[in-house]
């Protein structure tokens, strides 16, 4: 009799517990549809603050703004320190103009922890000195202009001003050799020049000056500026420097360093697990982002797609069996820095995740997922709800076929890497421009039209309903994901 008993009560609260679960699925749907707000932090995140370089008080801003969001929805916050630099850089207003009849203003950028004028200055334009003898023929009416270097398109990153690319260029001038990238940089600036114009290609890429920013005190700050102009603009003034007609250059550029340190953090919000709190399904991308835009594509929409998972996950009552970890990481763009550090300090458990999912590929449409055979059936019953959702972009689960892949050992693309590396399932979605809106990631990525206009709400409010129906099917399984056949190893 007790044995029927018992019998009848596990039936009964398995049955009750999925009906639960089919309550909060339900919501999901129905508030994807009805109460989407994923447009809402979107417009935060760009119209509001905006670019979010490593070092800016606007990333810590950014930061404050999503633990703040995550407590509102009741989730746990966890605030990781992951990076640490020594001197913060802000941005403010840049313009530029060519002062001659046939002026106009300039087109340009400067990466970031790369200086600014301190005011307008006016200067005449030579033409960059490519060895001793043409140095020392100009040297004495370089103070206080501005120099073109013919250097081609750049990365969009800053001239390399440390000390060992400065030792690396002496000893290749001493050897020398030619097509040395900027040669007589050290001796132009302590010649006294106002800064350096390279050509950059449309639309206009501007990152950071990843040789020096770890590196920098108040005591060594850059001098000269490092500009990024308008190949076409560049081309003109380039040709009124050959013909020597009397014009001159005005730049007023903002930039602003001051002391540090300035620190930034993995911000973590848990969904608790009611049987298995200690394991974890996961998701999340990246906050920091370059400042020449507002980081709309990289990655303000994941981090809005994944906020708005959580979202509403909270907001239909979502008590999952294991934890569901919404991670918007720091960093990234320096070197996957924080989600490294997430990695690496085992802050879960290497076999306690179950997989997790990354978004840092444009504001495209998850549309379906590829698994290996050991979690197919899992995926299946996981995402089945989404099967008939959304008749428009149509949702699948395929089984992946062929051998699998050996595990990776170099980190690369973005925060999904050190979790791949080290053998945790990083199985992520895969994105589509399902209505032929003719995005191409390229064309905006890194770039000055990484813009708020870029974004497809469509495709980033239908993404945050996959993302946190997928999360919460694979939360309620009764066991971690299989690892079987993930790797060749």
């Amino acid at each position: 009799m007790k044995k029927t008993l018992f019998s009848f009560l596990a039936v009964l609260f398995m049955a009750l517990s999925l009906h639960a679960q089919d309550k909060v699925t339900q919501k999901v749907l129905e508030l994807g549809k009805t109460d989407n707000r994923t447009m809402e932090h979107a417009d935060y995140i760009a119209r509001n603050i905006g670019g979010r370089i490593v070092g800016s008080h606007m990333l810590n801003h950014a930061e404050d703004w999503v633990a703040e969001q995550f407590r509102s929805w009741g989730l746990e916050v966890r605030i990781q320190e992951a990076v640490t630099i020594g001197v913060g850089f802000d941005r403010g207003p840049w313009s530029g103009r060519m002062l001659s009849e046939d002026g106009f203003a300039l087109h340009f950028g400067t990466p970031a922890y790369t200086a600014g004028t301190r005011g307008p200055q006016k200067g005449r334009v030579y033409l960059e000195p490519k060895n001793q003898r043409e140095f020392d023929r100009v040297k004495g009416a370089l103070k206080g202009s501005w120099v073109l270097l013919e250097t081609g398109a750049t990365s969009g990153l800053a001239i390399d001003a440390s000390p060992k690319a400065d030792s690396t260029r002496a000893a290749q001038l001493a050897e020398g050799k030619k097509d040395i990238q900027v040669p007589m940089y050290r001796q132009m600036v302590e010649a006294g020049v106002l800064g350096f114009i390279r050509p950059a290609q449309l639309p206009m890429q501007v990152l950071y000056n990843r040789a020096m920013c770890f590196d920098l005190t108040m005591d060594n700050l850059p001098r000269a500026c490092d500009i990024l102009l308008d190949e076409h603009q560049f081309e003109i003034i380039k040709r009124k420097c050959v013909n020597r007609e009397d014009f001159q250059l005005e730049f007023d550029i903002r930039n602003h360093f001051f002391p540090g340190p300035m620190k930034y953090h993995n911000i973590l919000g848990v969904i608790k697990g009611t049987q298995y709190p200690d394991e974890y399904v996961m998701m999340g991308s990246h906050l920091d982002a370059y400042d020449i835009a507002t980081g709309s594509t990289d990655d303000g929409q994941g981090v809005c797609v994944t906020m708005e998972a959580a979202r509403l996950l909270a907001a239909a009552g979502a008590r999952p069996k294991r934890s569901i970890m919404f991670c918007i990481w720091t960093g990234e763009e320096y070197g996957l820095l924080g989600s490294k550090y997430f990695v690496e300090q085992k802050t879960i458990p290497w076999n306690k995740i179950s997989n997790y999912f990354n978004r840092d590929g444009g504001p495209l449409a998850a549309s379906s997922v590829t698994v290996p055979p050991a979690m197919y059936d899992d995926f299946v019953k996981a995402c089945e709800p989404l099967f008939n959702y959304n008749p428009d972009i149509p949702f699948t689960v395929n089984k992946r076929e062929g051998e699998p892949q050996p595990r990776p050992t170099r980190a690369g693309g973005s925060d999904h890497a050190y979790f791949a590396m080290n053998g945790i399932p990083a199985i992520s979605f895969r994105e589509m421009d399902v209505f032929g809106y003719d995005f191409i990631y390229r064309d905006i990525w890194h770039t000055e039209d990484d813009l708020y206009d870029k974004l497809i709400p469509a495709y980033m409010e239908h993404s945050a309903v996959v993302q946190a129906v997928t999360a919460y099917g694979l939360a309620n399984l009764n066991h971690l994901l299989s690892r079987e056949g993930l790797y060749k190893d």
